[in-house]
């Protein structure tokens, strides 16, 4: 419809009706957001296809060989803890001594408490049976996983062992966890090993795997153990460079040093006049060399006379081992004094 005005033909205009979605030319284009929304979503949805079908078709690059690898069969493991210096890095020229012993001897090391330097050494990582000694990784472990306070149920497993002991256990009693580890520790006592191992993993079996489990976070390299005592010597070994290292873990724990530098001791014990006496048998300590402050000694005929010795003179703190001596007093006494006139000079 048209109106004329003004000499012009004049079209009226018309709004034009609504549209409702699905009728006419189609629907509006989505908004703005929306748009990015749907292209992220396409996005997302080809990656994720994609790297499906790069599964699908195996791995685009060369697999890492070596055991770091993991596999369905062979899950990653942690990797074996570093086994550090101490009792292996030699001391300063100065300080390191030529020492040639008499009697027989087939491992052996002298070390620098503090540092784990070595001032002399032989074989020292030979692994050999070490009888007793062994009870100072037993020490470790009791002292890692119970209380001081604790009281120890004395069973009949306790009181079926072979070799050194204390031999007044009272069976059913309840006996101070201090008390034996002096017991294990002054007069080596094998029953008194049996009946913490049994009250830490309620078997000796399970206190073994402790034990070993120990050596291993410690990365010890040469260190094995069968028994809780050391009267097993099948596959129960050690080295000097071991041993000086769990002689330094041991001397770290106080109370673990406290007994092993006592030269007797009297404990609470339930038996006749309430009272244990105990007698450390380190030859150091029995013969009163200066300074001496521990550590363990061990025998059986397979691994002969053992011990890990530590004395201080002033500021010098050294350690000694010795494993299958012809005389563990005299080499130790030797090895030590050459030590300590050595540092004095340096």
């Amino acid at each position: 419809m048209s109106v004329l005005q003004g000499g012009r033909t004049r079209r009226s205009r018309r709004r034009p009706a609504p549209r409702r979605p699905g009728h006419g030319q189609g629907r509006r284009s989505p908004p703005h957001r929306l748009r990015i929304a749907l292209g992220v979503l396409v996005l997302t949805v080809a990656a994720l296809l994609g790297f499906m079908a790069a599964r699908a078709s195996g791995p685009a690059t060369v697999p890492l060989a070596g055991p770091s690898v993991a596999t369905a069969k062979h899950p990653m493991r942690p990797p074996a803890p570093v086994r550090g210096s101490y009792g292996i890095a030699l001391a300063p020229p100065a300080q390191r001594i030529a020492m040639k012993l008499k009697l027989g001897l087939k491992s052996g090391l002298l070390f620098d408490v503090n540092t784990g330097q070595v001032l002399w050494e032989r074989n020292p990582s030979q692994s050999v049976p070490i009888a007793s000694l062994t009870k100072m990784m037993t020490a470790l472990v009791v002292v890692a996983h119970s209380r001081p306070s604790d009281k120890v149920l004395i069973t009949s497993d306790a009181l079926h062992y072979t070799g050194s002991g204390v031999g007044l256990l009272p069976k059913n009693k309840r006996v101070p966890l201090t008390a034996l580890l002096y017991g294990l520790l002054l007069p080596s006592g094998n029953d008194a090993a049996i009946a913490l191992a049994d009250h830490v993993a309620h078997t000796q079996s399970n206190f073994i795997k402790l034990m070993n489990a120990k050596a291993h976070d410690l990365g010890l390299t040469c260190t094995h153990y069968t028994t809780v005592s050391g009267i097993v010597d099948q596959d129960n070994h050690s080295c000097a460079s071991d041993l000086a290292l769990i002689a330094h873990e041991v001397l770290t724990q106080p109370l673990l040093a406290k007994i092993v530098g006592s030269r007797s001791a009297i404990v609470p014990f339930p038996i006749k006049g309430g009272k244990l006496f105990l007698y450390n048998n380190n030859p150091l300590l029995v013969l009163r060399y200066p300074g001496t402050d521990g550590v363990k000694t061990g025998f059986t005929d397979a691994a002969g006379q053992c011990l890990v010795a530590t004395a201080r003179r002033g500021r010098r703190w050294l350690g000694v081992v010795l494993l299958h001596s012809g005389n563990t007093y005299a080499q130790a006494m030797q090895l030590l004094n050459a030590g300590f006139a050595s540092s004095s000079h340096a």
